[in-house]
């Protein structure tokens, strides 16, 4: 059945054209992602696709019956209200009769509260306000009588989220709906995309995500569209083999136009009107010839100021506002090439701790010793303060007219700026015909520019195409110095970093050897876990670190386990608890792997009888994975 269809789109801003004449659908059950780079018409096609926006020529079809749920990336909120009255207010029958219901409370029209009563029981809406606040705070905000003025800009991204997902539309349009979300609450929006029955079209370059939830890319290059059937690693792997064909027809349209201008060089001025054909040839070949490879050779190789062998030494660090406590005496030693990965939930001080090493903010007490040689890249997530109307070019100059790259050679401001995919004519532009995701490479490029050598990066993935994110992963691969990252995009924190400091609350830090998932797999094994106890519990097959008294160091100065409980000699399992306890992990993994094979099928569509049958297998399978891993941490107690 198709939802969607657009026939002929074209939109341009003042001379840029970023699209003409595209042709696009969606059917129910697609999960599309659109990807591309940064400034090609991602957000102005979904913006149009959701009637938000028209387009300058064509036409977009909906059916009439489907319901449709748009997250821009600059949601507009009702100042006036609060995070529930705000999430309440979207469009659906459940969502109206618990307003009515509200309303007739707040009346005491007895007549009315039946009538709302009666909505309520028919629609099934009576648990819905308990899944709403359930929903926020999966998302991250739990105060829900907050008001919408008060919030931050990553806080009014998640509530517009919710407000969207609560209404079950059948379809659902996101653009970058994982920015300002933490790793959990981007695993519970992955999660339940995958387990509905929606349909969905998103832009998005969290590329786990997009692996993990779409069964169609599209890809946005030149103004065109090209479509892949089947998920992210799916649609690299046939953007290859493009690419390839199209490089092998390059090379035969470079061959013929060296031929053609060989030609053209030798003819006299006054040619005749027999080769007119071939002169009108020569120019197309030659626009074909021209407007290809760029950005081929994109490397980010730039030279770095050389470290001593004091670095950065935190001691005793502690940080409180009010009574919340953010840090409570870290302490660690950073070495040479360390790379880092810091993670917690959202509000539990990563930008904090970032700002107190960089000399931003004052620790409450606690000491922070940093290296005579060390120079701090420092690349915020805050509010763009580029000069707008400054040339592209100019921003540039003005920080370093001529770079060094590692070999030696020098590089200019111009071509330093084309091998982060601003061309010739994007350089002259100003700062404020810019995308934002042009204004965030931008701003990467200057923090680069600076020579650092110990590079501090929050955030760095908002907004940044999946073509800049891949060329600056090769560049900190090969990156001399330190490197601390805050970031959700898991596949660009596994790639760079070899051990992650958790934020687990209550001011107290984890430092475990690994990366995100290494470390997620980790803390999804540990028996009986509570979070809020903070015992350290060693893996014997690695080298773990536990913070658990904000402290990193074990004797020999490396990170290391810092117990701080013993645990007491419990009785054996019986013979037959012995068995269960076995048996019970085979059950559990099988249970698992059933839901993983489930969860794929759903990806892949199908059937609304099909999608709705899998959807209620996946929640009796977690229902039995939890009443068996309940059985198995109680058993695990004793082993």
């Amino acid at each position: 059945m198709n939802y969607l269809s657009a026939e002929n789109l074209t939109k341009a801003y003042g001379d840029r054209t970023l699209f003409r004449n595209i042709n696009f659908g969606i059917n129910r059950g697609d999960k599309i992602a659109i990807v591309g780079a940064n400034g090609s018409g991602k957000t102005s096609l979904l913006s149009i696709l959701a009637k938000v926006v028209p387009p300058d020529a064509g036409l977009v079809s909906v059916r009439k019956d489907i319901s449709i749920g748009y997250l821009n990336q600059q949601p507009d909120l009702n100042e006036a209200l609060t995070v529930m009255e705000e999430v309440l207010s979207g469009e659906s029958a459940q969502l109206e009769a618990v307003r009515n219901y509200e309303k007739a409370l707040i009346s005491e029209d007895h007549e009315a509260l039946e009538r709302a009563m009666a909505q309520m029981e028919k629609l099934e809406a009576w648990d819905y306000e308990s899944q709403l606040r359930q929903m926020l705070g999966e998302l991250g905000v739990h105060d829900v009588e907050q008001s919408v003025s008060t919030l931050s800009g990553g806080q009014r991204k998640r509530v517009a989220l919710a407000r969207v997902l609560i209404q079950n539309p059948d379809l659902i349009i996101l653009d970058e709906p994982t920015n300002h979300l933490d790793l959990e609450a981007i695993e519970y929006l992955e999660n339940y995309l995958n387990t509905s029955n929606g349909t969905l079209l998103m832009v998005s370059h969290d590329r786990y995500f997009l692996d993990a939830v779409c069964n169609q890319i599209v890809e946005m290059e030149g103004g065109q569209l090209y479509g892949y059937k089947g998920n992210y690693a799916y649609f690299l792997e046939k953007k290859a083999e493009r690419m390839e064909m199209e490089a092998s027809e390059l090379d035969k349209d470079r061959n013929l136009f060296r031929r053609e201008l060989d030609w053209m060089r030798k003819q006299p001025k006054a040619r005749g009107t027999k080769a007119k054909y071939r002169e009108d040839a020569f120019g197309e070949l030659q626009e074909k010839v021209s407007g290809k490879g760029k950005g081929d050779g994109l490397e980010l190789n730039l030279r770095t100021a050389r470290l001593g062998s004091k670095i950065l030494e935190v001691e005793n660090l502690s940080k409180r506002y009010d009574d919340k406590v953010l840090l409570d005496h870290f302490t660690y030693t950073f070495k040479r090439s360390d790379r880092a990965g810091l993670i917690g939930k959202n509000g539990m001080g990563k930008t904090t701790l970032l700002e107190m090493i960089t000399g931003l903010t004052r620790p409450d007490s606690g000491k922070i010793s940093t290296g005579g040689t060390v120079r701090f890249g420092y690349y915020t997530q805050s509010e763009l303060n580029l000069p707008e109307n400054q040339r592209v070019i100019d921003v540039v100059q003005e920080v370093a007219e001529v770079m060094k790259m590692a070999s030696g050679e020098t590089i200019t401001a111009s071509q330093l700026l084309q091998h982060f995919l601003f061309d010739r004519q994007k350089q002259y532009d100003f700062v404020s015909k810019l995308s934002g995701g042009e204004k965030r490479r931008l701003q990467l490029l200057l923090v680069l520019v600076t020579n650092p050598n110990f590079l501090i990066l929050d955030e760095p993935t908002n907004d940044l195409d999946i073509t800049t994110l891949n060329v600056l992963e090769e560049f900190l691969l090969n990156f001399p110095g330190c490197v601390l990252i805050v970031t959700h995009d898991r596949y660009f924190m596994d790639r760079l970093v070899d051990h992650v400091f958790v934020l687990e609350g209550e001011g107290q830090i984890r430092d475990y050897p690994g990366n995100y998932t290494d470390y997620r797999e980790w803390r999804n094994k540990q028996p009986g876990r509570d979070r809020s106890k903070k015992i350290a519990i060693a893996d014997p097959g690695k080298k773990t670190n536990s913070v658990n008294t904000g402290r990193v160091t074990n004797q020999n100065g490396s990170p290391g386990v810092t117990p701080t409980k013993t645990v007491e000699t419990k009785k054996k399992l019986s013979f037959k608890e012995q068995r269960e306890y076995e048996t019970l992990e085979s059950e559990i993994a099988s249970l698992e792997q059933r839901k993983a094979d489930i969860t794929k099928q759903l990806s892949a569509g199908g059937h609304h009888e099909q999608l709705t049958a899998w959807a209620n297998e996946i929640g009796e399978i977690d229902a039995q994975i939890s009443t068996k891993s309940d059985r198995w941490l109680k058993l695990a107690e004793y082993i």
